[in-house]
């Protein structure tokens, strides 16, 4: 019994490290999983071109799906395991959830092997992997604002002290992602220093559940960059002509809204820094079952 699903990428509006009140948007970049259940109550996750990596997620992702659903399958989930296979065009620890999308793509992955994954609503799937991602130290809030954007589309508004949807948009933008050579875990965050800049994020909240999402991503780049000790300089090469612009989430990437032409003069712009710009589009299908 096999199952495959994709997962979009996804940008910040408002890390939630401040205050547990985040949003972000989907982006056109993708993670698939294909899981293959099996006979032996194991579980193994394997990276495509990457075979020191990190499975963790993942296989708690596949687990907790299959302790959760597999009787509602009709099988023993003590006797259930599974094989775990994921590829990305999201690069890791970038600010761009690629645990996120991994986590998601894993669990529609796997409800598909037990074939009921048109059954199970799509927040509960993401409730579920967001779970996984906590027990497996890869989060620091949850992310469930991250999680719900890769999950559904659009951009989402999200307290995830309580893994609650607060708004939900459908969107349609044009997306330019600037990404540094350095990576930056999200575990490994100044949570204290997030939490002092706590009164900028609550107007960046107010910002964006009125939805004015550019303005609220780019009050909340400024202010993350303080925190983290992030150059706020690619910002501003983007400014004034971008809708909006930000680091997204822990960094290191910093990305831009706005219309194409205005993006593809940023880029021009953010070409002459070490790393990889990519110009793209928000997606609204959010993670889906192949």
């Amino acid at each position: 019994m096999d199952g495959r699903a994709v997962a979009p990428a996804a940008g910040t509006v408002l890390n939630a490290l401040a205050t547990g009140v985040g949003s972000a948007f989907a982006l056109d970049l993708e993670t698939t999983a294909t899981v293959e259940l099996t006979d032996d109550g194991e579980y193994v996750g394997e990276v495509d071109g990457q075979p020191d990596a990190d499975t963790t997620l993942v296989e708690r992702c596949a687990e907790f799906a299959i302790d959760e659903y597999a009787t509602q399958a009709g099988l023993d989930p003590d006797t259930v395991g599974a094989h775990v296979q994921t590829e990305s065009e999201v690069p890791m620890a970038s600010g761009l959830k690629s645990s996120s999308a991994a986590a998601n793509a894993t669990v529609l992955a796997t409800l598909d092997a037990l074939e009921i994954g048109d059954a199970i609503d799509r927040i509960d799937a993401c409730r579920l992997g967001v779970r996984a991602a906590r027990d497996a130290g890869v989060t620091v809030t949850g992310a469930f604002d991250d999680a719900s954007a890769s999950m559904l589309g659009g951009v989402t508004v999200t307290n995830n002290l309580g893994d609650e949807l607060l708004a939900r948009e459908e969107i349609e933008w044009n997306a330019l992602v600037y990404t540094p050579p350095e990576r930056a875990y999200s575990a490994d965050t100044d949570a204290d220093a997030c939490e002092r800049i706590a009164p900028m994020a609550r107007l960046v909240e107010e910002l964006a559940l009125d939805g004015r999402y550019g303005e609220a991503m780019t009050v909340n780049g400024f202010a993350f960059c303080g925190a983290l000790e992030f150059s706020a300089a690619p910002m501003i090469e983007a400014l004034p002509d971008v809708d909006g612009v930000s680091l997204s989430g822990t960094g290191p990437s910093y990305v831009a809204v706005g219309e194409r032409e205005t993006l593809e003069a940023v880029q021009e712009q953010w070409n002459e820094r070490d790393g990889t710009t990519r110009l793209l589009q928000t997606r609204t299908d959010g993670t889906r079952i192949q």
